[in-house]
């Protein structure tokens, strides 16, 4: 009887599925098969997420960085992209920082970075601490869980690569990873939830906007950059509608956002953080073209907002302001309460500079 339980018990873990055993055992030791390096964020314990384009997926690592400090922070860097392209014995020119992310427990940076261009690049991350110190974060015999993206689409030649936009960006929120960025279907654009820790299961939910500088319903753009406030995604798309999308509606198959904001055309939004100051929310947003804009929050100016379903000139919908001493913001992240990190690039240099809270 001993016998015949045993060899139930491994027949049915080798029917099992990798996922669901993976979930059930934690993280696995292992080297995980990253061939890019893109948006990053984190999820509990110091535990960082990599979003990969190429291999449409997303890795959990453990950084081993989890132990919580208190106080004020800052990570200043003069050259960070000259300081990583030395480490690896490259130069500036092949060496792309792709995103940037604080892990919110030791206040540490970590940057996903390329070295070289195209899809033989080689994915790198670098962490950076208080003092400025630059390490390479190993991605060889990690511990480590990998989350498959379903209906990615396939990689084409040119410029507009859609497997490119397959994540574009993501947050760990309340025990899941919401996703932003392209499917192969014919509702395009996408925000999928994946269950954390990865066990296999997720739902993904094809999302419609108006988009007044254009003038038209798009379902085809997807989110260039969002964050969550208030069990709300706030989203901003290419030639910048700001859209809000309940969190809790992303179970449909199917949802329209409701554009609150139309920030101006010919831009891209790069980056986002949601803050408080004093008793007043706020989101600060880094964009291509059009600087660093500011917003005030609040739940009930945004119920209030009346959606935008008009062809827009110019600006409308939630008031906002330009940050004028904020200028070359690449990318951006909440380091504090008080404090932001900022990656800032011109002229083929980039710093890592540390800012008060505007």
């Amino acid at each position: 009887m001993l016998r015949q339980k045993i060899a139930l018990t491994l027949t049915l873990c080798a029917a099992m599925p990798a996922a669901l055993l993976q979930a059930d055992s934690g993280l696995q030791e292992g080297t995980p098969d990253i061939k890019h390096a893109g948006p990053l964020a984190f999820a509990p314990q110091g535990v960082l997420l990599i979003g990969d384009t190429l291999n449409a997926a997303i890795y959990a690592i453990d950084t081993g960085d989890d132990k919580a400090i208190s106080g004020e922070r800052s990570v200043n860097i003069e050259g960070v992209n000259e300081k990583i392209a030395a480490m690896m014995g490259s130069n500036t020119e092949e060496t792309v920082i792709n995103d940037m992310a604080v892990n919110p427990l030791s206040g540490n940076l970590y940057l996903s970075v390329a070295r070289g261009r195209g899809p033989d690049a080689m994915p790198v991350v670098f962490k950076a601490d208080s003092k400025g110190v630059l390490s390479e974060l190993s991605l060889k015999k990690v511990k480590f869980s990998k989350a498959a993206i379903a209906n990615a689409p396939e990689s084409q030649e040119g410029k507009r690569n859609p497997r490119l936009s397959v994540i574009t960006d993501m947050q760990y929120t309340n025990g899941q990873v919401i996703v932003a960025g392209l499917s192969n279907e014919e509702f395009a654009s996408k925000l999928r939830v994946l269950k954390y820790p990865f066990d296999g299961t997720g739902k993904s939910t094809s999302v419609e906007m108006y988009h007044g500088a254009h003038g038209k319903m798009e379902t085809a753009s997807p989110v260039r950059t969002f964050t969550t406030y208030e069990d709300t995604v706030l989203a901003a798309y290419t030639c910048t509608p700001l859209v809000t999308i309940p969190v809790s509606e992303l179970k449909e198959p199917k949802i329209k956002g409701k554009t609150i904001a139309e920030l101006g055309n010919m831009n891209n939004p790069l980056d986002m953080i949601v803050y408080k100051k004093g008793n007043q929310d706020f989101l600060l947003m880094a964009n291509s073209a059009r600087g660093v804009m500011k917003l005030k929050l609040s739940k009930s100016e945004i119920d209030a907002t009346k959606t935008i379903e008009t062809r827009i000139n110019g600006t409308a919908g939630l008031p906002f302001e330009s940050v004028s001493d904020l200028k070359d913001v690449v990318q951006l992240d909440k380091l504090t309460d008080s404090r932001a990190v900022l990656l800032v690039g011109a002229k083929g240099r980039q710093d890592i500079r540390t800012i008060d809270l505007p």
